[in-house]
């Protein structure tokens, strides 16, 4: 199959039909023009300025948007808790790019134990091109998009769809491509006006509501506890918002004149450091990467002076994360860590520690997602006050 720089790239072998192709092509051609109207990196760049602060309200505003996306999806949550939990499924894809595939790490665990079958999160083109031979009847595949129209997801849901499998659909935007090619969808009450915040908590949220209400249908052992304390969580994330504000901000003081950023963490956070990347290169021109904690010592990962941010909630990763702190500081690192209140363990190592209200760690990425959300909304703000600055003194 010939193609060009301005066509989508279809695999020779793909099951879509002519329609479904036509499909893939309109959203292909969107796509791509949003893309081409992203911020550049320029450090005083008035479009990246304007995305950066109005992140500021939406990231406090995610209490309110998880606890309006329950109440829109009521019914539509327990249609389908009570069609997964009488239907055999094999397995569980769920499909992303971007934050939303970091939501899908973020949730596995919980689906996992509700629904008692392997949910693996996967990249939506991997998913479309090289995993779909591993799709059933009996699969379920979760497609997000907060658009609607990123085209190799919508791909991946039509892929899902030839196979036969059960397709559920999250999206914030209603007749989006997405929402219309998909067997089921529930809706995504947020606001994308900024950098994505409240699209990744509220989908998260969703997520993890399905997943109790299925357990406590399948009389799985702590679901109804389970979903007892996810509904405490948009409260929690209120106190996490406003405890941790002034000491993140003056962390990004401290780290703004840095150009690398190292976000590291495990299991369900593993969704927190890659969120803390991807806002970092999102609100700034420099370069952010997340490792996990295991990773991170199979190289000389991190150079003298670069921050680490870690996210370990006080359970099975916080040995090893203790140790990718302290060689962090071996290495000439800065450090700085999210843990659980209590949680002493990194003390002795961390030029911070900042804390949050204990979770079962099944749930906690929801949590821990907005302190990595916080962290690249503040080094963006700091760096356009350095900018501001260095212009001031004819220094740029």
């Amino acid at each position: 199959m010939t193609t060009t720089l301005d066509s989508p790239l279809l695999a020779a072998d793909s099951p879509l039909d002519e329609r479904q192709k036509g499909v893939i092509v309109r959203v292909s051609a969107a796509e791509r023009a949003s893309i081409l109207a992203l911020p550049t990196d320029d450090p005083l760049d008035a479009k990246r300025r304007h995305r950066v602060e109005v992140t500021r309200e939406e990231m406090f505003g995610q209490p309110q948007s998880i606890r309006a996306t329950w109440a829109r999806n009521s019914d539509g949550v327990a249609q389908i808790a009570a069609q997964l939990a009488e239907r055999s499924t094999d397995r569980v894809f769920l499909v992303g790019a971007g934050d939303s595939l970091a939501v899908m790490i973020a949730a596995r665990l919980t689906l996992e134990l509700m629904l008692g079958v392997p949910c693996e999160p996967v990249q939506s083109l991997e998913f479309a091109y090289y995993q779909r031979h591993l799709v059933t009847p009996a699969s379920l595949v979760i497609a997000l998009s907060s658009s609607g129209e990123t085209t190799r997801t919508v791909e991946a849901a039509l892929v899902a769809q030839h196979a036969g499998a059960m397709t559920i659909a999250l999206t914030n935007t209603a007749g989006s491509t997405l929402d219309l090619e998909s067997e089921r969808t529930l809706m995504i009450e947020a606001t994308r006006v900024g950098w994505p915040t409240q699209s990744s908590t509220a989908a998260i949220a969703l997520l993890m509501r399905l997943a109790t209400e299925v357990g406590i249908r399948r009389g799985v052992a702590g679901a109804p506890q389970l979903a007892d304390e996810l509904v405490t969580l948009p409260d929690v994330i209120a106190d996490v918002l406003a405890t941790n504000d002034g000491p993140i901000a003056e962390i990004a003081r401290v780290e703004a004149a840095r150009t690398m950023y190292l976000f590291s963490a495990g299991g369900p956070n593993w969704a927190a450091a890659i969120v803390g990347a991807a806002k970092v290169k999102e609100t700034t021109p420099d370069h952010a990467v997340e490792i996990e904690v295991e990773e991170y010592h199979h190289y000389n990962t991190q150079k003298p002076n670069e921050p680490l941010f870690i996210f370990a909630p006080s359970g099975p990763s916080v040995p090893r994360a203790v140790d990718t702190g302290r060689d962090a500081r071996r290495y000439g690192g800065q450090l700085y860590v999210v843990t659980s209140e209590g949680e002493h363990a990194f003390d002795e190592h961390a030029n911070a520690v900042l804390t949050v209200p204990a979770v079962t760690e099944a749930l906690s990425s929801l949590v821990y997602l907005v302190p990595a959300q916080m962290v690249g909304y503040h080094l963006g703000m700091a760096k356009f006050a350095a900018a501001e600055r260095a212009l001031a003194e004819g220094r740029l």
